[in-house]
């Protein structure tokens, strides 16, 4: 039996099977078919399958007549592209932008508007380099987010890459538009050292007090961000940065592409997540489930604890390297108050800790002391926890910190029986595959 032998319903389920392509093909052959292939239900499937949209839209966002039309448009507006490429960022960028409208709205309204391939290629003329394909089409779809010099909305805080703090040294990175890649990769290049003819262009920085620079490769298409030293360290694993090829058979490289998508990923799995503090809202990288993020509950204490790798003021040149992490402690007291020898309390206050650090399994310190970053937090039945932050160097790219917490029950001013130790179970610290 041949297609046009085939029952209407048929004959759709066979159309929305084969694809969009095929389709097309397939409304050259007869009248009959070309009418079936035209069928609005049909390409509506198509566009939430390649483009993950409901609504027949242009790839500015504005109405399309038909949904035929608006997949039409899209394939017009990045026919230079290889279309697995096109439809693998605009899921990168639709995850993105759902994760931020769900749990971030404040950061998602700061990403501008996508810019155009005359844009682009003004970028190129004035910097000297060819960007990538990956990265053309990420700011062919959004321009990077508004930077904190151009709206008082980001304040520092709403880099849609997040950040961590320790002691002063404060960390929020966003993603640069165009016209800041350019200021940004010129300033590099008077303050920073590199040449003209590198090929590195600055695509994301700090927006908080601390410096942090991301720099992307132009021709091996790696990404990297500097230690205090000027060293490059890859942020995306060598062996991830695979090639596609554009329509002359030229290669181009992906890392930016999946440094967001990977960041995409552990914002959707909870991995990571938006922290408020003061009344300020943040991404925090410091890991939030295991088995990144310790978690120990003791006589209804529960400290949770990770840490994240700090390049910026890494040296790797000393001998030994140091190698620079910050690592948040996060303790609270269950809602069921401290149990202690069966009688329940419900505030207990920190008096002393004892870290136990260890490199590559030997331990090289053995910290005690009074209070923490010079508080003695006082827990209460259910409230929010107590957050802090630290940091340490080690000497190699792995090591570890545990220990242990002395809290009262009640409080120290009016204590409601003996001490009693809290454990806080080993969590790593580690140089990691993918650098934020």
């Amino acid at each position: 039996m041949g297609l046009e032998d085939a029952g209407d319903l048929v004959l759709h389920i066979i159309l929305s099977k084969i694809g969009p392509q095929d389709t097309a093909r397939v409304a050259c052959v007869s009248k009959r078919l070309k009418v079936s292939a035209s069928d609005e239900s049909l390409w509506s499937i198509f566009c939430s399958l390649d483009l993950n949209i409901s609504t027949p839209l242009d790839p500015h966002g504005d109405s399309a007549p038909s949904f035929k039309r608006a997949y039409e448009l899209w394939r017009e507006s990045f026919r230079m592209y290889p279309w697995n490429l096109v439809k693998r960022v605009t899921c990168c960028w639709d995850n993105l932008k759902l994760w931020l409208s769900l749990n971030f709205p404040e950061a998602k309204a700061t990403l501008r508007k996508g810019v155009t391939e005359d844009e682009l290629e003004e970028v190129e003329t004035v910097l000297k380099v060819k960007l990538p394909l990956p990265t053309r089409l990420l700011y062919r779809f959004v321009d990077g987010q508004e930077s904190s010099s151009s709206s008082n909305r980001l304040h520092g805080t709403l880099g849609i890459i997040g950040g961590y703090s320790a002691y002063s040294h404060e960390v929020n990175v966003y993603l640069l538009p165009l016209k800041e890649v350019i200021k940004k990769t010129k300033e590099a290049m008077r303050h920073i050292g590199f040449s003209s003819r590198s090929n590195l262009i600055v695509v994301a920085v700090s927006a908080a007090s601390s410096i942090k620079i991301f720099f992307l490769d132009c021709t091996n298409g790696q990404l990297y961000t500097a230690t205090s030293t000027r060293q490059m360290l890859p942020c995306v694993p060598d062996s991830l940065v695979r090639s596609v090829h554009d329509v002359s058979g030229e290669q181009q490289q992906d890392a930016l592409l999946l440094w967001l998508e990977e960041h995409a990923r552990r914002l959707q799995t909870g991995t990571i997540k938006v922290r408020e503090q003061e009344n300020i809202k943040s991404i925090s990288l410091f890991p939030e489930i295991p088995p990144l993020c310790s978690v120990a509950v003791t006589n209804g204490v529960q400290v949770r604890a990770s840490s994240v790798f700090i390049p910026e003021i890494a040296n790797l040149r000393n001998q030994p390297p140091a190698y620079w992490y910050a690592y948040s402690i996060r303790m609270s007291l269950m809602p069921e108050g401290c149990i202690l020898n069966g009688i329940h309390h419900s505030s207990c206050q920190l008096y002393w800790r004892h870290w136990v650090i260890r490199a590559d399994d030997a331990v090289i310190d053995n910290v005690n002391g009074e209070a923490v970053i010079g508080k003695y937090p006082l827990l209460q039945a259910g409230e929010e926890e107590f957050v802090y932050e630290s940091c340490s160097n080690f000497p190699t790219t792995i090591g570890s910190i545990e220990g242990s917490f002395t809290f009262v029950p009640g409080s120290l001013k009016d204590p409601k029986g003996s001490q009693f130790e809290v454990n806080v179970a080993e969590f790593p610290l580690k140089l990691p595959d993918y650098i934020f």
